[in-house]
């Protein structure tokens, strides 16, 4: 059982969009995408979450723990994410690059932004008109 997560197997399925899994609880949190189900519940704010983690996350909100440092800047940060994003500062690394003109990226919107001016959309409407 254990051996297939390893092992790059997935063999969980979702009937709903054909997405694949390694874990049976992975598809199980997954399943909530569609089906709307937020069993997380935080009473302080009634706010409810479709993952466990989501609910932890929300919760430093709140309390304000930052548990997530920059080793360079010690800057703060709730969740790991944004510190992962925020670590390229300081590396320099550009992960995304843009197919048609090779300009490169730190972050994945900004890629998606540049994208859209490149083949002409405009998805903002100036309010100043």
């Amino acid at each position: 059982m254990h051996q297939h997560i390893h092992g790059g197997e997935r063999p969980y399925t979702c009937d709903k969009c054909n997405k694949t899994f390694g874990q049976q609880s992975h598809l199980t949190a997954h399943k909530r995408i569609h089906n709307g189900e937020r069993p997380y519940i935080f009473d302080v704010c009634n706010g409810s979450f479709s993952r466990q983690s989501h609910l932890t996350a929300h919760k430093r909100i709140h309390s304000g723990e930052r548990p997530y440092i920059c080793v360079m800047c010690n800057k703060a940060f709730s969740d790991k994410s944004p510190l992962l994003r925020h670590r390229r500062i300081h590396s320099g690394e550009r992960p995304y690059t843009c197919d048609m003109c090779n300009k490169a990226f730190s972050q994945q919107s900004n890629l998606t932004a540049h994208e859209s001016i490149n083949i002409g959309e405009h998805p903002y409407t100036c309010v100043m008109l």
